[in-house]
């Protein structure tokens, strides 16, 4: 199960289906079969900057955080893979920047925080290269034709 929940103030700009298909379609690519819950949270900067200086020591918002778990959730009786925090403002800093929607660039940043949950990084230009072609692969099966380099 994919939760979605989104800052009250962005509630009217997004469609949850636009984050729950591109959480779904990147388990999918990564083969990942027995049906995990994830959290997706969009939210604003100031959460972000909270998020960002509480866990990582940066004072500073940033576009997507990803947070790994792994366990067994007793509510849902499924595996619960962990939580992606997405900040609404700097998505839609980054889409005008590469001259895309901002659902694309919300798209872009659940595949990208939902690959970090499942263990992949880009620490390194070898992970760095098998990532971003897993993302380029997930965004094509989603119809979208956008530039994942600069992620």
């Amino acid at each position: 199960m994919i939760l979605i929940t989104i800052q009250d103030e962005f509630r009217e700009l997004i469609a949850d289906q636009i984050l729950s298909s591109a959480a779904e379609t990147t388990l999918s690519e990564c083969g990942v079969q027995d049906s995990p819950s994830l959290l997706v949270r969009i939210t604003n900067d100031d959460e972000m900057r909270s998020l960002n200086q509480q866990f990582r020591g940066i004072d500073k918002s940033t576009d997507v955080l990803s947070f790994p778990a792994d366990f067994t959730d007793p509510d849902l009786e499924s595996r619960y893979l962990g939580d992606v925090v997405i900040s609404y403002a700097r998505a839609e800093d980054h889409a005008k920047i590469r001259g895309h929607s901002v659902e694309a660039e919300l798209q872009l940043l659940v595949i990208h925080g939902v690959l970090h949950l499942l263990g992949h990084d880009h620490g390194d230009q070898n992970e760095k290269e098998k990532m971003w072609s897993v993302q380029a692969n997930v965004l094509k099966k989603l119809g979208l034709d956008i530039d994942v380099e600069e992620k």
